[in-house]
């Protein structure tokens, strides 16, 4: 159960994770800012309520499969496993850096605890849906929940899986779609419209449910749902907010692949940017 308690602590995971999302990127001096801050509170409470994980067993057989699909705002992933005890924090601010095992796109091969090599959009569904007919057919009991942009949509082989999800009746699989509403170019609406997204998957029979992305209790009542749908797959739509905890990155699709230092000096001077959203976000939390 989430006791207000629970929910708490991990909006106070949440508001740890940005902050290091901020120093990470900072150092880097390259990587994706909007997307990351967006998904802190998916992230938290997925790493600190939901996932049924081992971070001292990061191969531990019978855990949770979690794919990122849209590996481009990995930042945030990282900045939950240093969290969550996956590998000292201090390590986050090798992000980008030559031979580090933290990579502008997560790799598979270099970190334990994660389980796809990621970037290309649009496969992240259909290597979930594999993972989780992979079970099925083992009799294991863990679930596959894959992370997905809005602007991946796009995708003509998401659409694939989706349909190769439904068919095959993947129960185990749950879906997140961060629906922020913006990709590089612009916002998803003007790019390639998507709504209504969810009409769409449900045509594709599945069942799809919509929450507030910065709800923790909503969200993990969601998840708790689509433990209970038994004969297809889950996808939650979660409305998040791009740049969620910096007032001068929030909706802004300029902030999408640039970070502080680099990003838009209209309203923060590039050189100030670190400082000014790390400031913000401390105190917003305090």
């Amino acid at each position: 159960m989430l006791s207000d308690k629970k929910i708490q602590d991990v909006e106070f995971k949440a508001a740890a994770i940005r902050e290091t999302v901020i120093e990470m990127l900072a150092a880097a001096g390259s990587g994706h800012t909007a997307g990351p801050l967006g998904m802190a509170d998916i992230f938290a409470a997925l790493y600190f309520h939901i996932l049924n994980h081992d971070p001292s067993n990061p191969g531990w057989e019978e855990r949770d499969r979690l794919i990122l699909s849209n590996g481009h705002i990995t930042p945030v992933r990282y900045a939950a496993m240093a969290h969550a005890g996956y590998f000292p924090i201090e390590e986050c601010l090798t992000l980008r850096k030559f031979g580090s095992r933290l990579q502008g796109h997560p790799e598979r091969e270099k970190l334990p605890g994660v389980e796809t090599t990621s970037g290309p959009l649009g496969s992240g569904l259909g290597q979930a849906a594999g993972y989780a007919l992979g079970a099925r057919m083992d009799r294991k009991s863990f679930r596959v929940y894959c992370l997905m942009s809005d602007g991946e949509q796009d995708s003509g082989n998401t659409w694939e899986s989706a349909m190769f999800a439904a068919n095959n009746k993947l129960s185990g699989l749950t879906a997140v779609i961060d629906r922020n509403n913006i990709q590089i170019n612009g916002v998803t609406e003007q790019v390639m419209p998507l709504e209504n997204l969810r009409s769409k998957y449900e045509a594709f029979n599945w069942h799809v449910l919509e929450v507030d992305g910065h709800n923790i209790r909503a969200f993990a009542d969601a998840v708790d749902e689509a433990k209970a749908i038994t004969e297809k797959p889950t996808v939650i739509i979660a409305h998040t907010i791009p740049g969620k905890g910096v007032k001068e990155i929030e909706f802004d699709y300029r902030w999408h692949g640039v970070p502080p230092g680099k990003g838009p000096d209209d309203k923060v001077p590039a050189d100030k940017q670190a400082e000014v959203f790390l400031r913000e976000l401390r105190t917003l939390h305090e």
